[in-house]
């Protein structure tokens, strides 16, 4: 047998509470069956919001293991480098521009020139990149403190939502 969804008994809970408020019955029998309609609405609130912590649980668990797997990832990459800085130095050394094994080829290659700025107050305004100013933003803070000081701002309206807190 299933059991009924969160959504089928707050349904019930609230249908009930509408029918009982209608109806002239003492009030302590109102509020009896309310409680008995409410147990298996907390239980069943209670066993969600219990399963939400646990996949709260799981992903915490997934994150933490990422930044272990990406910490341990830049230490094997920081490695490579370093092997391979090693590697080119103990060529050049040598004098050797180029190695050749039946499992792969190692060479020494001349790399693109690179542009060193040794001062930039010094470089002619035409070699100067000048970027586009960024564009206008609406400043939420202001306009929330605005509203609620009594301005009236044309094109905003503040709006309070709600949230569920599991402690």
């Amino acid at each position: 047998m299933t059991q009924p969804t969160l959504y089928t008994l707050a349904a019930e809970y609230r249908a009930a509470a509408e029918t009982l408020a209608d109806l002239d019955i003492p009030e302590e029998a109102v509020r009896d069956t309310l409680e008995s309609l409410a147990y298996p609405l907390e239980q069943k609130a209670a066993n969600v919001a219990m399963f939400a912590r646990n996949l709260e649980s799981t992903a915490e668990a997934i994150k933490n293991a990422e930044a272990e797997m990406a910490a341990r990832r830049r230490a094997i990459e920081n490695r490579v480098a370093s092997l391979r800085e090693y590697l080119k130095k103990q060529m050049e050394y040598a004098g050797i521009q180029k190695i050749e094994s039946p499992y792969l080829k190692i060479a020494i290659k001349k790399n693109p020139h690179t542009v060193i700025i040794d001062s930039e107050t010094i470089i002619p305004v035409e070699f100067m990149r000048i970027p586009d100013p960024p564009p206008p933003m609406p400043d939420k803070k202001a306009i929330s403190t605005a509203i609620k000081a009594g301005i009236n701002i044309h094109g905003v309206h503040l709006e309070q939502s709600t949230r569920l807190e599991i402690k």
